[in-house]
């Protein structure tokens, strides 16, 4: 599986952005999904999953209510449509799979794809 991220950007506080993650060389429909984000200097951190069974949702504290995931099975694609940005929300966002079923949707280390990153900067 491949994963390709895009939709980063420039944008104010306040402001909006939608990430996608188009997958290619396998279905990714029953996969587990989910947006992990890196700031310069620090870890990898967890924003948001979505089921690859139902669909379930789990999201960050600091994203709640922010942050929407969606899928596209159709299309074999993952979306996180991000609003009243903050700059904190500042880091290279991923997008990650995995063929597993797993209640441990917030570690990194559970998922077997990822894709390369896309950039995303909000400026106070």
């Amino acid at each position: 599986v491949q994963l390709q991220a895009s939709g980063g950007g420039v944008v104010q506080a306040g402001g909006s952005l939608r990430l996608s993650c188009a997958a290619s060389g396998r279905t990714v429909s029953t996969y587990d999904m989910a947006w992990f984000r890196q700031a310069p200097g620090q870890e990898r951190e967890f924003v948001v999953a979505i089921s690859g069974i139902d669909g379930r949702r789990w999201y960050s504290d600091s994203t709640k209510g922010r942050f929407t995931i969606s899928r596209d099975n159709a299309n074999n694609s993952m979306y996180l449509q991000m609003n009243s940005l903050k700059p904190e929300d500042t880091a290279v966002y991923y997008c990650a799979a995995d063929r597993h079923f797993s209640t441990v949707y917030y570690s990194s280390q559970r998922y077997d794809f990822w894709g390369q990153g896309t950039q995303v900067t909000v400026s106070s």
